[in-house]
């Protein structure tokens, strides 16, 4: 049984991993064997990313680019499995986030939201999966959110993106299926990051989440983990399409 969640001999490649929830998910997946590819755009927080992980006995190499670069994303894949190996699997973690009242939301926040938690997804996915499509298997798995099924104030565009998010998943699966891709979204809930530092450290704020989620907590980065090595690994071969909400019951509870 512990095979059919193995990564051992597989190589995954994670967006935004120099922290946060794309960080956890780095170390988790080598923790179940895999080798680790990070990205990021800040070298050296990546390197420091990467020396972490090294210290804990894991396989991992650095690949910096930007994914809002359709262009430099291309050129970075390209030449990473022309010149290393392949892809096995991608997450698409990379993401931002901006708090405004939508009235009065600022539209160059509005474009660089697009092009970071969407327009990404579409670069990377597409310049990993010519090459899945080629050898017959892949996983990829986009990192959705709570947002892409519920609203709050302030936060329209970026609910919007997320939103985006999980039909861009369906609409991977619908294509890239046929060629042995498997392609699904983990959506988390509130969790305490970075992203979310200021919500964190809001009592009043945290005290609406404790009582608005069953569980009645902020989530822990550690525990995607799991969620992300199952899509990962051949435990779910016939899983495609899929949007995974690891929330704690929020999205479950009025």
């Amino acid at each position: 049984m512990t095979n059919l969640f193995s990564l051992s001999g597989r190589r995954a490649l994670i967006t935004g991993s120099s922290q946060g929830i794309g960080y956890a998910l780095a170390r988790g997946l080598a923790a179940a064997g895999g080798e680790i590819v990070l990205n990021g755009r800040d070298t050296a927080k990546l390197s420091a990313a990467a020396e972490n992980l090294r210290a804990e006995g894991a396989t991992v190499t650095e690949l910096a680019f930007d994914a809002t670069d359709h262009d430099g994303v291309r050129a970075a894949v390209d030449g990473y499995e022309s010149d290393t190996g392949p892809i096995d699997i991608l997450v698409n973690n990379a993401g931002m986030q901006h708090r405004t009242e939508l009235e009065n939301f600022p539209a160059d926040a509005f474009e660089k939201l697009l092009q970071t938690n969407i327009a990404s997804v579409f670069h990377v996915g597409q310049a990993v999966a010519r090459h899945m499509i080629g050898r017959g298997t892949g996983k990829i798995i986009n990192i959705a959110s709570v947002q892409t099924a519920l609203a709050r104030p302030g936060i329209a565009p970026y609910t919007a993106t997320k939103g985006a998010v999980g039909n861009l998943t369906k609409g991977m699966a619908t294509d890239w299926a046929k060629h042995g891709l498997q392609c699904n979204a983990i959506a988390p809930g509130y969790f305490d990051t970075p992203l979310n530092a200021a919500l964190v450290a809001d009592p009043e704020f945290s005290a609406w989440l404790q009582k608005r989620t069953p569980a009645g907590r902020w989530g822990q980065v550690e525990e995607l983990v799991g969620a992300c090595v199952f899509l990962s690994s051949e435990a779910s071969s016939f899983v495609n399409g899929h949007t995974l909400y690891v929330d704690g019951g929020i999205t479950a509870s009025l």
